[in-house]
């Protein structure tokens, strides 16, 4: 019987939303989840039934349907991730720009090297997040032999580019407001 179960919306693709979604689907850089999603959007375009497309991609009915459902109502916007809840970022680029800077270029008075103690009480923030930013950048300072201040006068600019690359991957580099915070610490 064909006009059992459930009705189902129906799915047609447009030529680019068909380019776009096989572009996610075979992109290395894409996001596994986005790259499934665009595979069900495409086995769902070819006029399969939500339990043949689960079967076929050894994921559950409800997420087809899911992912069916919101690429019908929202088109490729509806496959992204949406922002998650939680604690917004406490420490700005501006700061984390300060302790990468203070580290490479400064020594603290009657010491050979930053360590995270000194460089939290410099800057205000806890010493577990100057350990974070460290770690981020590969910054070592307690290490003599491994550790050279950097001469690249566009080091600060590679920064800047380092970090618009955490806030919004797979984007060009881009130039961050002062303002933006950083949600990877």
């Amino acid at each position: 019987m064909a006009g059992t179960g459930r009705p189902k919306a129906e799915l047609v693709l447009t030529e680019d939303e068909r380019a776009t979604l096989i572009r996610w689907e075979r992109r290395r850089k894409s996001s596994q989840a986005l790259a499934l999603r665009a595979r069900i959007v495409l086995a769902c375009a070819q006029g399969k039934a939500n339990k043949e497309v689960a079967a076929e991609l050894r994921v559950s009915q409800p997420t087809v349907g899911k992912w069916r459902a919101r690429f019908v109502e929202h088109r490729l916007d509806g496959l992204t991730d949406e922002p998650r809840p939680g604690r917004p970022a406490l420490i700005s680029v501006d700061q984390v720009e300060d302790v990468i800077v203070a580290t490479l270029e400064s020594k603290p008075d009657n010491a050979t090297h930053w360590s995270r103690a000194k460089m939290a009480e410099r800057s205000g923030l806890s010493k577990s997040t100057i350990g974070r930013v460290w770690k981020a950048f590969g910054l070592q300072p307690h290490r003599a032999g491994g550790f050279k201040i950097s001469t690249d006068p566009l080091f600060v600019d590679k920064v800047y580019d380092i970090v618009g690359l955490y806030l919004n991957p797979g984007s060009e580099p881009l130039r961050l407001p002062a303002e933006a915070g950083i949600s990877w610490l």
